[in-house]
């Protein structure tokens, strides 16, 4: 569990989508020891991100869950559109807007966002005014010209 308060980190999606940068950083977050939990707010999109999360690969899949399943609460990574924790995750995504609720015990939240929708934009500017003044340490990712993440503010 975390020590100190959730690092929140804003990946701005400009090139690809949710579904194409997710198994990428779900891997990472695996390969670090750590539990994921993506929250999302529509349990069709989950569903349709469950199916991709064991196809998108040809040679090897995501170990992962869907909240009501049997074992849940034992995924690595379980995908959610409920405010709570229950496969005590360590890194919480946020996609499609969805609302981040309590950071406690957290190492990490990832909010992606598409910066080509407007509403989205404006969403992750407001969220990144709050964690700053809830005492969080955000940073600011950006996709980089070729491939890769580099890392704005």
């Amino acid at each position: 569990m975390a020590e100190g308060p959730c690092e929140v980190w804003f990946y701005h999606l400009e090139r690809s989508s949710a579904e194409q940068v997710l198994p990428e950083l779900l891997e990472k977050t695996l390969g670090r020891g750590w539990k994921a939990l993506v929250r999302g707010v529509d349990a069709q999109r989950l569903a349709a991100l469950d199916e991709h999360l064991w196809t998108y690969r040809e040679e090897s899949f995501l170990p992962h869950g869907i909240t009501g399943e049997p074992l849940a609460d034992r995924q690595p990574v379980l995908l959610t559109t409920g405010l709570d924790n229950p496969n005590v995750g360590d890194v919480l995504f946020l996609i499609d807007g969805a609302e981040p609720g309590d950071l406690a015990g957290l190492t990490r939240c990832i909010l992606l966002f598409d910066g080509r929708d407007d509403a989205a934009l404006g969403t992750a500017r407001g969220r990144w005014t709050l964690f700053k003044k809830g005492g969080h340490p955000v940073s600011y990712w950006r996709q980089g010209a070729e491939r890769g993440w580099e890392k704005q503010a």
